[in-house]
């Protein structure tokens, strides 16, 4: 599959069309049945998620968060393929892939509420938090990489990365230490066609994000990002490639950006509605439900009586991070490095000092008055 999609002959890898029909059955994936309507509520319930939390933002109750919407099947691809002892490492556009790992929409929740607990996944086994400085998490990746190999485990990391983050240094850095070392590292770049409001042909002069394997000597593809069957099939190729000793794999998987970067961010600046028009008839989860319906293992009755029970579980997770109490000011300070320096005491004791004062000034102006 890899050398007859290989990045030099400039062929996108899709197995179905966007009506829900498969068009490339040598590589359509053998999932089950059960196994594939799971995947499917797996990413509806994230999309459902994704545009509450919107919400959530826009009625002030949650800060700057980066919507998922348009490109569920590249995390729900992933978190159908991902096993437990496997490492995940996100960027910040991953709500799938980190709740199939068992971290909480809770969690996700406080996170973007600025709760430190929620990069605590305390039932999340292997998944690095969310990283905002872009591209950095692939050095990290690279290194886990490094580790699973060294110790001889059956493990795979999978890392997450936008198209915009292809220009950083640390993206070139990773993939190419990681095949120098041949480490089992999946490299994602998710091509959702605008680095904020950069555009891919402002990023790079390259045919195209995946051309970049060759030079560093690594299996690359590009697979259209919004067919679940393609990147459930490039994903579980990805993985016999890493445990064969042969890795790492790069792979781009072209998706589209439904909404904004960030809810800092207005996309009416820099794209138009046809273009989005275009990208609407792509919608991943549109294709795939087609093609559940048409094989009668889904229906439009199901949504819609699935939908309000995804609400209601969303709605009680949010009220409970909401509630989860005050904020505690050494969490600023004791998850920066495992042993706290000398100078970050320093600066919590300088901290202190200063809400002492503060308290002070404040109970001497209310009796002066």
């Amino acid at each position: 599959m890899f050398n007859e999609y290989n990045p030099l002959n400039k062929e996108i890898f899709r197995v179905l069309d966007n009506d829900g029909k498969i068009i490339n059955k040598t590589y359509k994936p053998q999932i089950d049945n059960d196994d594939l309507v799971k995947a499917y509520k797996n990413m509806l319930f994230a999309r459902t998620a994704d545009l509450m939390t919107l919400s959530y933002q826009r009625q002030g109750r949650i800060y700057t968060y980066p919507p998922n919407y348009g490109q569920e099947a590249i995390a729900g691809a992933t978190g159908a393929i991902i096993k437990k002892d496997d490492w995940l490492v996100p960027a910040f556009r991953e709500m799938g892939a980190m709740l199939a790992k068992g971290v909480t929409l809770k969690e996700l929740f406080l996170y973007f509420m600025g709760n430190e607990e929620g990069s605590n996944f305390k039932n999340a086994v292997n998944v690095l938090p969310i990283s905002v400085p872009i591209a950095s998490q692939l050095t990290h990746a690279a290194g886990i990489g490094y580790a699973i190999k060294i110790n001889k485990e059956d493990r795979v990391v999978f890392a997450f990365v936008g198209d915009g983050g292809t220009s950083e240094g640390d993206f070139h850095e990773a993939v190419n230490f990681a095949g120098v070392w041949k480490v089992p590292v999946i490299f994602i770049i998710q091509n959702n066609q605008y680095g904020i409001s950069t555009p891919v042909k402002m990023q790079t002069a390259s045919d195209s994000l995946a051309i970049k394997s060759v030079a560093y000597g690594v299996k690359g593809i590009q697979v259209d990002g919004n067919d679940f069957f393609a990147m459930y099939k490039t994903l579980e190729e990805s993985v016999k490639i890493c445990q064969s000793g042969e890795g790492p794999v790069l792979i781009e998987a072209v998706t589209y950006r439904k909404g904004a970067h960030t809810t800092s961010d207005d996309p009416t600046k820099y794209r138009t509605k046809e273009e989005e028009e275009e990208w609407e008839s792509k919608d991943p989860l549109k294709r795939l439900k087609s093609y559940l319906i048409k094989n009668k293992l889904w229906s439009e009755k199901e949504e819609e009586q699935i939908i309000p029970q995804y609400k209601e579980e969303i709605d009680r997770q949010f009220i409970e991070a909401e509630n989860f109490g005050d904020y505690k000011k050494e969490d600023v300070f004791i998850h920066l490095y495992e042993d706290m320096p000398d100078d970050l005491k320093q600066q919590m004791h300088q901290y202190d000092n200063y809400l002492q004062w503060k308290e002070a000034r404040i109970n001497n102006e209310t009796k002066s008055k």
